[in-house]
């Protein structure tokens, strides 16, 4: 427990709001060049349109809305392909990190964390990040959250036009949020996410995948 506490305290100090991410970035530019170039993708592109989306809105309009009502967290993490341990001590701390952004409770659903990772862009360090993930699919499944990891080389197709990859980030990232009603295309293609997001949202939920499977149709 008193280990869980400490990790979750070195967590939080490392998450920023945009508004701490810019003035850190301002203050020392050089020193937080990877955490320009996190927060500008963030800005530039999971929270603006994208031609190839295929659908209107923001690549991710959970990003969007989340740094409108500022539940978005930025952070860097300096681990690299050989230092394992540090990336998921990191990681799992988010996931109470999370939960303890100030917000109205209405609002829970729009906590976001995002975390880059400049030192794992080689093969090696993409594998080391994808065990990472693996080693926290069920604690995030069991806790309603899912957790992405996107980088350069992504193939992860998009969900309204599998030709584009909206995966695709200029540092490797792996990012935590909530599961929400919204999410139903997710669940389908992901079915260790169906019983979940069933059990949470139940009969929303179950019209939502049906209206999702109809329009694919």
């Amino acid at each position: 427990m008193l280990e869980q506490v400490a990790r979750t305290a070195e967590v939080r100090s490392a998450l920023l709001s945009f508004a701490q991410a810019r003035a850190e970035i301002a203050a020392r530019p050089e020193a937080n060049a990877a955490l320009a170039t996190l927060a500008d993708w963030v800005e530039s592109y999971l929270m603006r349109e994208h031609p190839e989306l295929g659908r209107t809105g923001a690549v991710c309009p959970f990003t969007r809305q989340a740094a409108r009502i500022d539940t978005a967290r930025l952070a860097i993490c300096e681990a690299g392909p050989d230092e394992e341990e540090r990336a998921f001590a990191l990681i799992r701390g988010s996931f109470a990190a999370l939960d303890e952004i100030p917000c109205k409770p209405s609002m829970a659903h729009f906590r976001t964390i995002i975390v880059g990772f400049p030192h794992c862009d080689g093969e090696a360090g993409l594998a080391m990040l994808q065990h990472v993930q693996k080693r926290n699919k069920f604690h995030s499944l069991s806790r309603r959250r899912m957790i992405g990891l996107m980088h350069a080389e992504s193939d992860a197709p998009g969900l309204w036009n599998p030709d584009f990859r909206p995966l695709r980030s200029p540092l490797p990232v792996l990012a935590i949020r909530h599961l929400v009603e919204y999410d139903a295309p997710f669940a389908v293609r992901h079915p260790l996410l169906l019983l979940p997001y069933l059990a949470h949202f139940r009969l929303a939920g179950a019209r939502r995948l049906i209206q999702h499977l109809r329009g694919q149709a």
